[in-house]
């Protein structure tokens, strides 16, 4: 098992233990930009836009699964990995429309 705790959510374990990780193509952590002569000329940009993107769904929207209850984690093995079942939440605004309005 990779983690102690793996079902407990504590996002402060990924501030250490990836630290090293380089964008280079040496990790395979990153194997789906590539690696070599063949890297994604647009890793860096990608990887600032996803946490940009995360972050910006984050801080407006509260979000809830169909049911209320936690996440199933389970996993499907392969080359990448997968949710076994899918990911079905409820997206609500944290901020009035209002607030969104150009006027």
């Amino acid at each position: 098992m990779l983690y102690s705790d793996p079902h407990e959510f504590r996002p402060e374990r990924f501030l250490t233990t990836n630290k090293d990780v380089d964008v280079k193509g040496q990790h395979f952590e990153l194997i789906p930009f590539g690696a070599g002569r063949r890297i994604c000329p647009g890793i860096s940009f990608s990887l600032q836009l996803m946490q940009i993107t995360l972050a910006t769904l984050l801080h407006g929207f509260d979000i809830v699964t169909k049911d209320g209850g936690p996440v199933d984690m389970v996993e499907q093995s392969g080359l990448t990995t997968i949710k076994a079942s899918p990911l079905e939440v409820i997206l609500t605004p944290r901020l009035s429309t209002e607030a969104f309005s150009q006027n």
